[in-house]
């Protein structure tokens, strides 16, 4: 057995945090903040990045005990395991292997008793070679135009990932035009269709199988319209593939040549550092893709090598453990505030609650305790005329990451302080809130004296509801992997501290099983 297996709940350091909990779960973050080198002690700096974790109801005990708790259930060896290459997914026997996808060391990683790394970096100038020769009008059509739009045909991970990064980008696009279709309500193809000309525009069908329903309905609907005007020798000028099934690539007509490889150590929800991510190296260039990666590679080596109390997704994921298994909160809010992040809630829950939605231990016994967060959100400041009422003043708990950058790309300044000054604001008032003496004194001072008593109970703020602060110093290419790659380790993380498989999904698998049935009775 590739990891160790221990119930979390029966550990040494839970019953230590269950002690905790029950002499501290009263505080007040306010309190807390009484000391002054409250926030200092509770931030960390790497790079251009600081995460302030200050504003949640822990105190150093807190980060101490779930540490412990880390190391008893050998977080770090789990870790190692990963990077190394064992077969840390069990359950399909696969090894999980996206931080080698974006690794610049030399060191092999051994798949099979075979190097891996040459493939990946092989991979890479392929896709390096075919990106520079679309963008510079080199790749033609079949009526010898360039090419000015750009098709991703997946889904789940072929979508979501490079969906999202493609829309986080916008600001570093060129001049191409890049879709996205995934579902496969025939609607969705049908509105992007009607966007396209089918002598410059380029197909990129991502699926590992290439038998995946919902791609391949698509795609041989696009094929079908593409071959109104087209015949099928021009097939290989408009589509390409990634894919490992090279027999059914050949079959639906697209030249081997222009096959980008798999493989069965990426998972699909972490692919877009693969050849999975090629719609973003056509979108945004592929210097600015090798960005991404890098900036991927470095909180890698940030997760791997620092310790527990000064590594980022590792507290994050701690964090998240106390307010989900002790305080009973079952939600996490993720909450950008830059309008290009308004599809990373959309791809974290897919990210999160596919890895780590899981019932059964990694004993194959059904647990008893909380796994997997609900994780949720939107941009700031748009949710704040929105949800934010419930977060605020509802009667639940909800934990929120604040994800922030101290310089725009435009450079309005007088509207990035605005965002940045509602950025604090919301965390300032959801931690420290408004006292009933402090209302009092607003509504008198506002002409509402009247109506004070009345009035009262509804301007209260309870607060001591918690925060993390995570702020880059601007969003580009290599800020972004590292934020997306700190989530994925956050993920890992918790799966191993719930001691379930965070990398296989059977529970998507059930649904479309009964859905083929259903299609074969019609």
């Amino acid at each position: 057995m590739a990891l160790k297996n221990s119930n979390p709940t029966k550990t040494e350091a839970w019953s230590a945090l269950t002690n905790h909990f029950n002499n501290v779960q009263n505080s007040n973050i306010k309190d807390l903040y009484k000391d002054n080198n409250r926030q200092k002690d509770f931030s960390i700096q790497f790079d251009d990045l600081v995460v302030d974790f200050s504003k949640n109801r822990i105190t150093k005990e807190t980060i101490n005990l779930l540490v412990n708790l880390a190391k008893e259930v050998d977080l770090k060896d789990a870790i190692e395991k990963q990077f190394n290459g064992e077969i840390i997914n069990v359950t399909e026997g696969r090894a999980v292997l996206h931080t080698a996808l974006r690794s610049n060391s030399d060191e092999p990683v051994l798949i099979d008793g075979k190097n891996i790394k040459p493939k990946i970096q092989s991979a890479l100038r392929k896709i390096k070679s075919f990106s520079n020769k679309v963008i510079s009008g080199k790749w033609k059509g079949y009526t010898g135009k360039s090419i000015t739009d750009v098709v991703n045909i997946g889904i789940g991970g072929s979508d979501l990932g490079p969906d999202m990064v493609v829309e986080s980008l916008q600001y570093y696009k060129n001049q191409l035009t890049t879709h996205f279709v995934s579902n496969v309500d025939g609607d969705h193809v049908s509105e992007i269709i009607k966007k396209l000309n089918p002598e410059t525009t380029l197909f990129v069908i991502v699926s590992k199988t290439f038998t995946t329903q919902e791609t391949i309905s698509n795609a041989e609907t696009i094929k079908n319209w593409f071959l109104k005007s087209a015949t099928i020798f021009d097939i290989p000028k408009h589509f390409v593939a990634v894919s490992t099934n090279l027999e059914a690539v050949d079959s639906f007509g697209i030249d081997k040549n222009n096959v980008f490889p798999m493989w069965n150590w990426v998972g699909g929800r972490f692919s877009l550092w693969s050849a999975v991510g090629l719609s973003i190296s056509l979108s945004v260039g592929f210097d600015n893709y090798r960005a991404l990666l890098d900036g991927a590679e470095e909180m890698d080596l940030h997760y791997r090598n620092e310790d527990f109390e000064n590594n980022i997704p590792v507290v994050l994921a701690l964090l998240s453990i106390w307010y989900n298994n002790f305080y009973g909160a079952e939600t996490e809010a993720v909450l950008p505030y830059s309008q290009y992040l308004k599809k990373l809630p959309d791809y974290l829950q897919q990210a999160i609650m596919e890895s780590n939605g899981k019932g059964v231990d990694r004993n194959g016994d059904k647990i008893d305790y909380q796994t997997g967060t609900i994780v949720w959100g939107s941009t700031g400041t748009n949710m704040q005329h929105a949800f934010m009422q419930l977060v605020h003043q509802g009667t639940k708990l909800i934990p929120c990451d604040f994800i922030g950058f101290k310089e725009s790309l435009y450079g309005l300044t007088d509207h990035h302080k605005k965002l940045m000054a509602n950025y604090y604001g919301q965390m300032d008032a959801l931690a420290f809130g408004k006292t009933k003496e402090e209302a009092h004194l607003e509504l008198k001072f506002s002409g509402n004296e009247a109506k004070i008593n009345q009035l009262l109970p509804f301007k209260v703020f309870e607060g001591n509801r918690p925060s993390n602060a995570i702020l880059f110093d601007k969003l580009t290419p290599k800020s972004l992997g590292k934020l997306i790659a700190l989530y994925e380790h956050k993920i890992y993380t918790q799966g191993i501290l719930w001691n379930i498989y965070s990398y296989d999904q059977f529970g998507v698998e059930l649904g479309k099983e009964l859905a083929k049935k259903l299609l074969n009775k019609q």
